[in-house]
């Protein structure tokens, strides 16, 4: 396995289990999660929305051979992290909280810049 190939597994590996869990945790609506999203100003159901859109952009970042599926859900997966960070950062949250989804952002980011491309987008 080349090293291009080992970084891209290893942080989308990670992106999809951190969102799979996050997804699983609004789904089930963790009470630590429901205190947070009613902190932040959102009401209880947005933790569906979420939590359905996070487990779907897990999915889609590691199925096989689904290039623009993929790049909706690296694309969807930008809006919310970015807008997690903002939403922290406006409610005055201390910068521990700001920085967990910009970290998780990075990750992403290089998932994206590492991920396999269609044969029809590769340049010579």
């Amino acid at each position: 396995m080349t090293s291009r190939k080992a970084t891209y597994w290893a942080t989308t590996g990670f992106a999809a289990l951190t969102l799979g869990a996050t997804g699983a945790a609004d789904l089930l609506r963790v009470p630590a999660i429901m205190d947070s999203l009613a902190h932040l100003g959102y009401p209880a159901y947005f933790a569906t929305i979420l939590g359905t859109w996070e487990l779907l952009g897990a999915a889609a970042i590691v199925a096989p051979n689904s290039s623009r599926l993929t790049e909706w859900a690296y694309a969807g997966i930008f809006f919310a992290l970015t807008g997690a960070a903002l939403s922290h950062a406006a409610s005055g949250d201390p910068v521990g909280k700001v920085l967990v989804p910009l970290v998780l952002l990075v990750v992403v980011v290089v998932s994206w810049t590492f991920r396999p491309r269609p044969a029809a987008v590769r340049s010579s």
